[in-house]
């Protein structure tokens, strides 16, 4: 087995306002806070001495090439972002932003923002638009069904509600 791996296809470069602000206070941190503080502790273990055999100031180099590719990473990710802060003129379909209230054929309930790629997390139902769920979702009205096939099976959903409450109105 050989150890190339085929590149990634990049993510979707929309994003809320708030997952902008995020990833740019990551990336604040990581080079006004974070990466002088590692820089002095391996400074502070170079001075020790012989360095092959200095665990801390190995370790420190360690955690600079970490936060050096962050930040390389963040840079470039933030780079040419779209941050969607309107609301689509059609607001009765679903579109990137959007909370979408969906009923399982059980008649339980979950709702969901579809976000982008860098900011998605499940524990605040927060889903990418590069998930097969939001993909499906797209453009879709209330009362609309959608279908999708999981590992587990498929599963139908029916809409139920679209909001658009984080983002500002269009003029």
């Amino acid at each position: 087995m050989s150890r190339y791996r085929p590149p990634q296809p990049r993510g979707s470069k929309y994003i809320t306002q708030a997952g902008w602000q995020k990833l740019k206070d990551e990336l604040d941190h990581l080079w006004r806070v974070l990466r002088p503080q590692v820089t002095q502790a391996v400074s502070e273990a170079a001075a020790q001495g012989d360095r092959s055999e200095n665990a801390e100031y190995i370790y420190g180099k360690k955690q600079l090439r970490e936060i050096d590719s962050r930040v390389r990473f963040l840079r470039q990710r933030l780079d040419g972002m779209v941050i969607v802060q309107q609301q689509p003129s059609d607001l009765s379909r679903i579109f990137f932003g959007a909370w979408v209230t969906l009923e399982d054929e059980h008649g339980a309930t979950v709702q969901y923002r579809i976000v982008g790629p860098d900011e998605f997390d499940p524990s605040k139902n927060l889903i990418s638009m590069d998930a097969p769920l939001a993909k499906a979702l797209f453009k879709k009205t209330i009362d609309d069904e959608v279908t999708i096939e999981l590992a587990s099976g498929k599963r139908t959903y029916f809409v139920i509600a679209i909001s658009y409450h984080d983002l500002t109105p269009t003029r």
